[in-house]
């Protein structure tokens, strides 16, 4: 069995957790919420995470009810992600690694989120479909490899849906995303958007542009609501989605899908996803906010699966990468 101490701090959410063997002992988070209107910039992300990390090291450790010498390997995010909060949290993780005379892994956020998503689902070998604020990715296990069938050829979908919520000057807290999909709920006359797929990869920043440009106008003469605009946008760029997940889902054969990152908790995409998977004869795999969202327990997993497969990194190589 390994006991592995999982670092996440690739965006605004700070991340730790302790993981046995695929069992979840702890999954602690504190989230840089930003005022209404504004997003979030890397230098005061990575200031959060440095003032909160070592009171969220030590509340993991009291809810793992576990000691550092029990630990028997420190994971962190290695990337993709930003520059200045992902070098505040492997400093850390390097310091704890030495201090407490441990091995460390560099581990994928992707891969991460998949793994995760796998083990908390029973998933065996699904067509993942990677969504959040940074990533938006088809990808299928082949030949020992995750293989990207598709992706965004701009920005990410939680980027198009984040920056519209700034339009609309909706809060930051729980996400921008989170309360773009409440009023959505409640949205009933839609709004022609461009739809943007090509191939198997998909585009966002020219529906953006396009709402964000008329949005002012549409809202002042009353001819939409703002849950309108949410419900409009939601909808097409979760069809654009949907579409190229069961394109890759036909290529490989599958009949598994599984949603992972921030956006993957949108109860709204996974009912669209379901309706795909039911007409199909495939199951979606889907989880909740817990495993979803940026978190350590993922980086915790899937960093004791690499170091049982691998071993550890060598610590001249615990550096970051936001590619």
């Amino acid at each position: 069995m390994v006991v592995a101490l999982g670092f996440e701090g690739s965006a605004n959410k700070l991340g730790i957790g302790v993981v046995k063997d695929g069992e979840v002992l702890s999954n602690c988070r504190r989230t840089h919420i930003t005022p209404p209107g504004e997003g979030f910039l890397p230098k005061e992300t990575a200031k959060h995470h440095r003032d909160n990390i070592l009171d969220l090291l030590k509340e993991a450790l009291d809810v793992a009810k576990i000691s550092p010498k029990e630990v028997d390997v420190i994971c962190y995010t290695k990337g993709p992600g930003m520059g200045a909060p992902l070098v505040s949290v492997a400093l850390v993780a390097r310091t704890v690694a030495q201090l407490w005379d441990k091995p460390i892994v560099g581990v994928n956020h992707c891969i991460g989120h998949i793994e995760m998503g796998r083990l908390i689902t029973k998933s065996d070998n699904p067509t993942v479909l990677y969504v959040s604020g940074g990533n938006t990715q088809v990808i299928a296990y082949s030949r020992k490899r995750y293989r990207i069938f598709g992706e965004t050829i701009d920005i990410a979908v939680g980027n198009c849906l984040d920056r519209f919520a700034r339009v609309l000057n909706l809060s930051n807290d729980p996400s921008p995303g989170y309360n773009i999909e409440q009023l959505a709920k409640k949205g009933k006359k839609y709004l022609p958007l461009p739809y943007v797929v090509k191939g198997m990869d998909v585009s966002f920043s020219g529906i953006l542009s396009f709402i964000e440009e008329r949005a002012p106008e549409l809202l002042k003469n009353n001819e939409y609501t703002p849950e309108d605009l949410c419900f409009s946008l939601q909808e097409t760029v979760f069809a654009m989605l949907v579409e190229t997940t069961e394109r890759a889902m036909a290529h490989c054969n599958s009949d598994e899908v599984l949603l992972v990152g921030g956006v993957g908790c949108n109860v709204r995409l996974q009912e669209m996803m379901g309706c795909m998977c039911s007409e199909r004869g495939a199951k979606l795999c889907a989880t909740d906010e817990r495993f979803c969202i940026d978190n350590g327990a993922m980086i915790a997993h899937a960093g004791a699966l690499l170091y049982q497969t691998a071993g550890p990194t060598p610590f001249n190589e615990t550096t970051i990468t936001q590619r």
